[in-house]
């Protein structure tokens, strides 16, 4: 329509790069309107798919429902970290997704929750044991390829069959690689076909072929046993009618399968298997089965070529019959049970810190260059590791690893602690900061100052200085490690000092 722009694909202005980096942001996406932010046009998204949600709802049922107090779960991909999803979270109550249903009631924002794709496709997929016959112990990864992103997620089971227990076991992973991509460069395809042909490139010709590629042979296209096939696409244009070199005839245009494979299919399929191969490095466990959901899963082609690919090493590789409903399947039953299946998370790498400790004598024997006397005459190794939690360890989610720590001040400008931490991709325990293995991942500095201890301390002479105690505590799950500072059990401030994708 005169004076309007076509917005889609705006969920993926959220990706983990692009909202750190603008100039990160995929290049082939369409641009923003003017004045328009994502977060701007996924909230207008979000309040029509409310409204038509709600009228849907009320029909099926027969009723009025009273959807002020229901809840409501959104999916966000994979690799997204909590900022994303945070930005998902408030342009979902900004769009009124939810709402207070009755005066005073304070908690309503709580009944918005956030779940990941492959996190609601492994509750689906965990309910159809006669798909995979997993047991415990045993590790399955989700491929969720939809229409804009491929969504990778390994999970292992650790508990019984009866009461169900998943733990995520590295960091997830997802690359803008959906079967949209697919349409984007079947539309390259065609105006390189028809550069010569103007009259077919209008917008409304390609929308139309592109429509026609996207209902039809998308899905249905088997690779190279189509190489000598023909598709033929209806030129929305009568004009220019006939042009048989470039496949223009008798008003329609005719590619070969074998040019369709190698110019649209190949490259966006080559990319989900690097994907692929790519997550089954994170773990050093065997993974027992491949699940594929999402609508990509749907296509005949992709779903061959992991066969091909993975089958020598995955006993397991398949798609449940609602491949293309899986992940909003597993939100509602993730929902309906208000509890996660996906309960637990297994640490991908092991996170220490330095610290400074009384010398022992494994200290004087191997280190006693590090070992200095402090002003109290104690002899103290400076340079030690203490493990924050190790790798390969079974964390709840939402669990916080907490250690305690003093930090002496000499007067009341004295509030920094500097936090050194390290990282280590083995499960092999390290004392010292030069062991080869360990790698130092940043320099956390710890604002003290607004803490009622020190800010006491501070208040009262005390020439020779004075100790503040508060506590350190680690999270982690599948999209970044995050270091809170914590006092007498309250949340002062909070870092994110690994991203995992």
């Amino acid at each position: 329509m005169p004076g309007t722009m076509r917005c889609e694909w705006f969920k993926l202005f959220l990706e983990p790069h692009a909202l750190r980096d603008e100039g990160a942001v995929d290049p082939r996406l369409p641009q923003l309107p003017p004045g328009k932010k994502a977060l701007d046009l996924i909230t207008d998204f979000l309040s029509c798919l409310w409204e038509y949600a709600k009228e849907q709802i009320t029909r099926d049922i027969g009723a009025v429902a009273d959807l002020n107090t229901a809840d409501v779960l959104v999916t966000c991909p994979a690799a997204w970290d909590a900022k994303g999803c945070d930005m998902m979270r408030e342009a979902a109550i900004v769009a009124g997704l939810v709402q207070s249903g009755r005066a005073g009631e304070r908690d309503w924002r709580d009944r918005l929750r956030i779940i990941t794709e492959p996190e609601a496709a492994a509750v689906h997929c965990a309910q159809l044991t006669d798909l995979h016959k997993l047991k415990p112990s045993q590790v399955f990864m989700i491929c969720d390829a939809g229409g804009g992103t491929v969504d990778l997620a390994i999970y292992k089971i650790i508990g019984q069959t009866a009461n169900l227990e998943i733990a995520e076991m590295c960091a997830r992973s997802g690359a803008n690689c959906g079967s949209l991509f697919l349409d984007l460069r079947f539309r390259e395809l065609v105006r390189t076909l028809l550069a010569d042909h103007p009259a077919h490139l209008d917008a409304a010709s390609l929308a139309y072929f592109m429509h026609s590629f996207s209902e039809t042979d998308k899905l249905n296209f088997k690779g190279q046993v189509d190489d000598d096939t023909y598709f033929h696409f209806t030129c929305f244009n009568v004009d220019d009618p006939h042009d048989p070199s470039v496949g223009l005839i008798n008003g329609e245009l005719a590619i070969p399968g074998n040019l369709i494979r190698r110019e649209v299919f190949d490259p966006v399929v080559s990319q989900v298997l690097e994907l692929i191969e790519e997550q089954s490095k994170k773990t050093d466990q065997r993974i027992d089965a491949l699940l594929l959901v999402g609508g990509f899963a749907g296509s005949h082609y992709l779903y061959r070529k992991v066969q091909e690919h993975f089958g020598t090493r995955i006993r397991v590789i398949e798609r449940p019959s609602d491949a293309d409903t899986a992940t909003v399947r597993g939100a509602a039953q993730y929902g309906l049970a208000r509890t996660t299946v996906v309960s637990s998370v297994v640490v991908p790498r092991s996170y220490l810190m330095q610290v400074k400790l009384p010398a022992e004598p494994e200290d004087w024997a191997k280190r006693p260059a590090y070992i200095k006397e402090n002003s109290a005459g104690v002899s103290i190794c400076e340079k030690r590791l203490q493990y924050l939690v190790v790798k390969g360890a079974i964390l709840r989610r939402g669990q916080r690893i907490k250690t305690k720590f003093c930090k002496f001040s000499q007067t009341s400008q004295d509030y920094t602690f500097v936090a050194v931490l390290y990282t280590s991709d083995t499960d092999k325990m390290h004392r010292y900061t030069d062991e080869g293995e360990t790698t130092e991942l940043c320099k956390w500095t710890v604002d003290l100052s607004t803490l009622p201890a020190f800010q006491h301390n501070a208040s009262i002479p005390q020439p020779q200085g004075f100790f503040t105690e508060f506590e350190l505590g680690l999270e982690v799950d599948s999209a970044e490690v995050r270091g809170i500072l914590l006092h007498e059990g309250q949340e002062w401030s909070r870092v994110v000092f690994d991203f995992l994708n």
